[in-house]
């Protein structure tokens, strides 16, 4: 199996179309504009490692015909990233076994605390519920042959990890990157950012705040995730740099 990304899902926290909504982008036939909320799912030989368990994530995993997952990593705590983790229980079954899942100490207390019932339920049901093996993240760790990487960003005041992993970054949900984490994103092939929209907002990069990043790091290729229904994906694309473009649900990018 050769290394790959797959686009899980794009969408923001509400996923698009949004409930209730009737604008050109919740109803449009273009299929490049539903987004579920989003994930990815990184092939690195025979692994599978999955960045953020969505509250859509039984359906991606079903539509991506994801098979395995042999390692989970969490962003942070927000609902839109966290919430699909019972859906591991398949995973656990076939393999036999628990997942280990890394993240930093916020997101593990926060996944304790929701899910509760994993962790506290009497030795006797635990086989009948998900099985993670949840472990901080301090530095680099390594998947089969893959290198990954943590990269402190910030959504808004609340500290975020965006993952490097050979020369691609995943970077969602950012309004501010410091300038110790910008010299873990030198000289990459593939960059995955968040951009929300193109009006300003307090916690993520608006669609022109994103290009300027994009542009400042300097990977040979930008993919945007994490969109609102703010964007067309063919009105926007139109107006971007040929090297940056938006991802969309279903998307597989072949890694160097």
């Amino acid at each position: 199996m050769s290394n790959s990304v797959t686009f899980l899902g794009t969408g923001s926290s509400a996923g698009v179309p949004e409930i209730g909504c009737s604008c050109y982008v919740c109803t449009s036939e273009d299929s490049r504009n539903n987004r579920t909320r989003s994930s990815i799912c990184i092939h690195n030989g025979l692994n599978n490692i999955v960045i953020d368990t969505s509250p859509d994530f039984r359906y991606q995993v079903l539509k991506n015909c994801v098979s395995r997952i042999d390692a989970l990593f969490f962003t942070h705590s927000h609902a839109d990233h966290i919430l699909g983790l019972a859906d591991i229980r398949p995973f656990n079954r076939m393999q036999g076994g628990p997942i280990e899942a890394y993240a930093n100490e916020h997101t593990i207390g926060s996944i304790k605390q929701r899910f509760n019932y994993i962790f506290n339920a009497p030795e006797e049901y635990r086989k009948y519920y998900p099985q993670v093996e949840l472990k901080e993240i301090s530095g680099k760790v390594r998947i089969g042959g893959l290198e990954i990487i943590p990269v402190e960003v910030f959504h808004y005041k609340m500290p975020v990890l965006a993952f490097r992993f050979g020369n691609t970054a995943y970077i969602t949900d950012v309004s501010l990157i410091p300038d110790e984490s910008m010299e873990l994103l030198k000289d990459l092939d593939l960059l995955i950012l968040d951009a929300l929209r193109k009006e300003n907002h307090i916690a993520h990069f608006s669609l022109d705040e994103a290009v300027r990043i994009a542009e400042y790091i300097g990977a040979k290729k930008t993919l945007f995730t994490h969109i609102s229904h703010a964007l067309d994906h063919e009105k926007t694309e139109a107006s971007l740099p040929e090297n940056i473009r938006l991802a969309y649900d279903g998307m597989k990018v072949s890694l160097s």
